[in-house]
């Protein structure tokens, strides 16, 4: 006589067979798009692409702690000589020479392509006088050590004024050589990665090599100073890689502990072996279908679908209980209709999650309806052939009598329940304005200490804090360049009322081809620049014969080729250029960041500036982009859909209790028991000072 199940088993080998190589073949992430919609707004896609491959997502903050300031100066340059040789890394300062020699070399070849104040008056007799008095005057100043070997080739001073420009003054303060902290402590650099911020492997990979590189650094120095000299690192990288980690981490262990506390309590009451085994098929079972089910649907598999997922699928234990328990020569028809039930409603809770614009929600609710339905499928064909003739298992009717005498007792404390539903409703109508964090910040696992020092270290380099781009949009990069260049006047102007600290552009380091034609159109041929020399030197301590070497590299700035990307290769403009000027699927944009004076955010006044600036610049189409407002209220909208999509779950839920139990007063008992936890829970997290978070209500 064939047993029952017995056809299914060989069905379910071969599927567990094929699950398990999707599962192996399957790509698995642990960034942020798990929160991103799939179809994105305009202003959305540009958060987006910031938050994967903006340059703020790449940067890596260094400090150099403990020893001498000369030590650390060495280890800082050793440093960042093995960085710069790493293809990782795209750029590395740390205000060193050999870092800046090849800038200042390229800065001074094609001054008069990238010097914003060359105009033609600047080269007639009176501005070139003005312009050269002002570098003699500038002699006597500390600027004078620069000046000076540069006077004769440069004595109207373009380079001192594209080093400004370029925002030097900004710069970090230097000592032995390097970059400092004010306070002299830390020996500073900073480095770009080249891999995408989305790309968190790549991450992990720079940061180990960062410090490797340190760790050979110290060779530099003698060994009796190497154990006191350390490294700090932060910076969006290093959070994305701790964040992995915490998260992976706790959700190994937190399921670890959980799978061994059902497992210790199953075996308690069982007393088998053999139970405890089969009733960890149906579990294991469900997630490995929900993973392959998850992997076919979409690119990959985010790390929040398998943290939440085995938890919603946990019930599927219920299953193989209620099997083995209560298990009748007709159990498919005395048992298996409760399993489905309870299958059902909970596959109508998490069935409204599939629509979802999130990816995140999306996969959640495809793996837990595809596990609870393999599991119980499972249980209902797999285990009745897999169950031992003689499973012994201990017997708990005794247990379930007694439990059954004390519940019309338990029944009597009922009214006690009303007090506590009444608190907690009272704790949450009291907290209505703050009941749930709106901030993406919210479930960042980074400590406070960690995100103190990333504060810190941000402030002693002067690194922007990246919270407010301008977005100009164009058709190809030229005009996106283009766009760039005509925000700079009124952003100069916002810079000289102090409603903003400065700004970048990728219009700097390459400026558009008709910013260059014409300031090369400035420039006046060889046979007017000595006539007019000539007569700006008149009474001047300086004769027109020293500047013979000005006068040849005028005429050959009038007649080089105008600057192109490719012209930037090897300098630390190249991954600048790279990073603000962007390509996307509808053309190019050039984005610039705006910083604020001293530490913190623009001030609410200094945005409706800069938006005014904005609209005085119709030419341009521009968004300002609050980087920080945005994410918060793409956060936000991914909260409200999953509480919209939790009340259309619950609602399923219920008119399914209606349809199966055909009594509102049974539907009510059934519901109210859970209504009055949630109630409970939620009403005690928020008297105690905590907030709700998309953790909670997932």
């Amino acid at each position: 006589m064939t047993r029952p199940g017995g056809a299914a088993t060989p069905i379910w080998a071969v599927l567990a067979i094929i699950a398990a190589a999707i599962v192996a073949h399957a790509s698995y992430t642990a960034d942020l798009s798990a929160f991103l919609p799939r179809s994105p707004t305009a202003t959305q896609q540009l958060l987006i692409e910031q938050l994967r491959s903006g340059p703020a997502a790449r940067l890596l903050l260094l400090a150099i702690e403990g020893g001498s300031g000369a030590e650390r100066s060495q280890v800082s340059a050793e440093l960042a000589r093995r960085l710069r040789a790493d293809p990782a890394f795209v750029a590395v300062n740390n205000g060193d020479a050999a870092g800046l020699e090849r800038d200042r070399e390229f800065l001074f070849a094609h001054r008069y392509q990238l010097s914003e104040s060359l105009t033609p008056e600047r080269f007639s007799a009176a501005g070139l006088r003005a312009a050269i008095t002002d570098s003699l005057d500038l002699l006597a100043s500390p600027a004078g050590t620069f000046l000076k070997p540069l006077l004769t080739r440069d004595p109207t001073g373009e380079m001192l004024g594209i080093l400004d420009t370029f925002g030097a003054g900004r710069l970090p303060r230097a000592a032995e050589g390097v970059w400092s902290s004010p306070d002299g402590r830390h020996a500073l650099l900073m480095a770009q990665v080249r891999a995408a911020g989305s790309d968190t492997d790549a991450q992990q990979a720079a940061c180990d090599t960062v410090r490797r590189a340190f760790a050979s650094s110290l060779g530099a120095i003698p060994a009796a100073a190497r154990p006191s000299v350390a490294l700090l690192m932060t910076g969006p990288p290093v959070f994305a890689v701790a964040s992995r980690a915490l998260i992976k981490g706790q959700v190994m262990r937190l399921s670890a502990l959980a799978a061994l506390l059902v497992a210790v309590l199953l075996l308690a009451v069982y007393r088998s072996l053999p139970a405890l085994a089969l009733t960890l098929v149906p579990v294991a079972s469900g997630a490995l279908a929900g993973v392959a089910a998850v992997a076919l649907g979409f690119p990959a598999v985010h790390g929040i679908t398998l943290g939440f997922g085995i938890t919603l699928i946990g019930e599927a234990v219920d299953y193989s209980i209620y099997f083995f328990v209560q298990q009748a020569a007709d159990w498919q028809h005395s048992v298996w209709p409760t399993i489905r039930l309870g299958m059902l409603t909970s596959i109508c809770g998490l069935a409204a999650l599939l629509p979802s614009a999130f990816p995140g929600l999306a996969q959640l609710g495809l793996y837990s309806v595809t596990g609870l339905v393999a599991a119980a499928l499972v249980t209902r064909f797999v285990l009745p052939a897999w169950l031992p003739r003689e499973l012994a298992i201990r017997d708990l009717s005794g247990l379930g009598v007694r439990l059954a005498g004390a519940l019309p007792h338990l029944r009597r404390t009922r009214i006690a329940l009303v007090p506590v539903a009444l608190l907690a409703a009272a704790a949450l109508y009291a907290h209505r304005g703050t009941l749930s964090h709106r901030e993406l910040s919210a479930l960042s696992p980074i400590p406070a200490a960690t995100q103190a020092l990333d504060e810190e270290l941000r402030i002693e380099a002067g690194a922007p804090d990246m919270r407010y781009v301008i977005v100009a949009s164009a058709r190809d990069r030229e005009s996106a360049l283009a766009a760039a260049e005509r925000l700079a006047a009124p952003l100069e102007t916002l810079v000289e009322q102090g409603a903003i600290g400065g700004f970048d552009s990728a219009a700097r380091y390459l400026p558009p081809l008709a910013v260059q034609r014409a300031r090369q159109a400035s420039l006046p041929p060889p046979t007017e620049i000595g006539a007019r020399l000539r007569e700006a030197l008149s009474g001047a301590p300086v004769s027109a014969s020293r500047l013979e070497p000005f006068v040849l590299d005028v005429e050959r700035a009038r007649s080089a080729p105008p600057l192109t990307r490719a012209d930037l290769e090897g300098t630390s403009f190249a991954a600048a250029v790279d990073a603000l000027l962007v390509r996307s699927a509808d053309g190019w944009s050039a984005l610039l960041p705006l910083a604020a004076l001293g530490s913190g955010d623009l001030k609410p006044g200094a945005v409706a500036q800069v938006r005014a600036a904005l609209a005085g610049e119709p030419r341009v189409h521009t968004v300002l982009l609050d980087l920080k407002a945005e994410a918060d209220r793409l956060y936000s909208s991914y909260l409200t859909e999953a509480a919209r999509l939790a009340l259309a779950g619950l609602g399923a839920i219920v008119l399914l209790l209606v349809l199966a139990l055909r009594s509102p007063g049974r539907v009510a008992r059934v519901v109210a028991p859970l209504a009055l936890a949630v109630l409970a829970v939620a009403g005690v997290l928020v008297a105690l000072g905590g907030r709700l978070t998309i953790l909670h209500l997932v």
